[in-house]
């Protein structure tokens, strides 16, 4: 009997290689914290998670119980690319009552406002094209920056923020395609741009020819002192700049609910490549919150009152906590505080040290587009009750001191 030996396998070809801007973008600092940091006795300052406890679990709950009972086939069916009606009416509603005259049509309702960056940066970047962006800058920002292909290049402030002459200078020069800002609140640094400012912002974006990306997911987290206008309400932001708005810190993250207020052209290159994204906002979600909106400026009220006696809890532990020279804000608002300390010190070589005492942050050095600042570091103040708080920076000291 003649045994016919199975003939060899031949080696697998190679397969393509992936697009090599995702080789040029690492993953996020701050989720990899917290990977590290997710057992319970760690407290955690390096999220910027809202308070669970504080979620209007059952107004939320009622919206959703309302629509089924009420729309269940609508809810359940594909909807239009730019956002269920009545949510985009009652937004539009908020935002004409803050200053900002704006139509449901001025709108498109996004799977939170993280995606409104990626369209934005679909509809107006090519690979090369030149981003500014303040220094430091929001991280994912410069993640969704950075796969675009984009060249990002950050502009020079202060403590009140991007330094509208260096901005000029940098437009001049470079030519970007846009500008990126956190003026409220600012992620990381808690920073708030002083209304001189945003007109000055605005006047370079009208004299020099630049889109301005205005986010805003922290505004109406307001502790003290006076409301600013957005950028996009002074004279001669009016055409040229898109306002990103969204729910997550002030209803609840998980519904994955934002938006973005856009001149005609934008807006509809964006609903274009939302198409091809995602088709459109899960509609169930869409319109529960726009059962909510009547309740809403209730509820962030409540949250505010919360969040404040936290921040000022932070504030109140520090001297204790970091080293001797150490500098910090006082945030009037928003969810994090800024802290740099002495020039030896590197907060990211430091962190496991400190982690090893059951608390974290979120090193300051990935927030930079440029030369980063080693010494700096962001804490999260609104996740924590007062009492943790105080906990959490004993442990910090102990952590930093070694």
């Amino acid at each position: 009997m003649t045994v016919i030996e199975p003939a060899p396998r031949p080696a697998p070809a190679a397969l393509p290689p992936l697009a090599a801007r995702t080789g040029c973008v690492g993953g996020s600092p701050v989720r990899d914290i917290l990977a590290v940091t997710a057992r319970p006795e760690v407290i955690n300052f390096a999220g910027g998670l809202p308070a669970p406890e504080l979620f209007d679990r059952e107004g939320i709950a009622a919206a959703f119980r309302d629509v089924f009972a009420e729309t269940p086939a609508r809810a359940l069916q594909y909807s239009t690319t730019e956002g269920e009606p009545a949510l985009r009416t009652g937004l539009a509603a908020r935002m004409s009552a803050r200053g900002l005259a704006t139509d449901a049509d001025d709108l498109l309702i996004t799977t939170g406002s993280q995606q409104g960056l990626s369209l934005l940066a679909t509809a107006l970047l090519e690979p090369g094209d030149t981003v500014l962006v303040e220094d430091p800058c929001y991280l994912a920002a410069l993640q969704v920056f950075g796969l675009a292909g984009a060249r990002v290049v950050a502009v020079p402030g202060d403590r009140d923020g991007v330094d509208p002459h260096a901005l000029e200078e940098l437009v001049a020069r470079e030519r970007p395609k846009l500008f990126y800002t956190v003026p409220t609140f600012q992620n990381p640094t808690g920073r708030t741009l002083p209304a001189d400012r945003r007109a000055a912002v605005a006047r370079v974006a009208a004299r020099r020819g630049v889109w301005i990306v205005e986010d805003d997911p922290y505004g109406e987290l307001r502790y003290d002192g006076e409301r600013v206008p957005w950028i996009a309400s002074y004279p001669g932001a009016e055409d040229r700049t898109v306002l990103l708005g969204s729910f997550s810190k002030v209803m609840a993250p998980g519904m994955r609910l934002g938006w973005l207020r856009a001149p005609a052209a934008p807006r509809r290159a964006c609903a274009v490549a939302k198409q091809a994204a995602d088709l459109h906002t899960p509609t169930v979600n869409q319109l529960a919150a726009a059962r909510c909106l009547g309740g809403l400026d209730a509820h962030v009220a409540r949250v505010r009152d919360v969040y404040r006696a936290r921040r000022d809890a932070m504030l109140a532990g520090l001297s204790g906590a970091l080293p001797e020279g150490s500098t910090w804000d006082r945030p009037e608002g928003g969810m994090f505080l800024w802290a740099r300390l002495p020039e030896s010190y590197d907060t990211t070589a430091l962190l496991p040290q400190v982690v090893r005492h059951d608390v974290a942050y979120v090193p300051g050095a990935p927030f930079y587009a440029g030369e980063p600042d080693r010494s700096t570091l962001r804490l999260c103040f609104v996740t924590q009750t007062p009492r943790e708080i105080e906990e959490g920076l004993r442990r910090l000291g102990e952590g930093l001191r070694g």
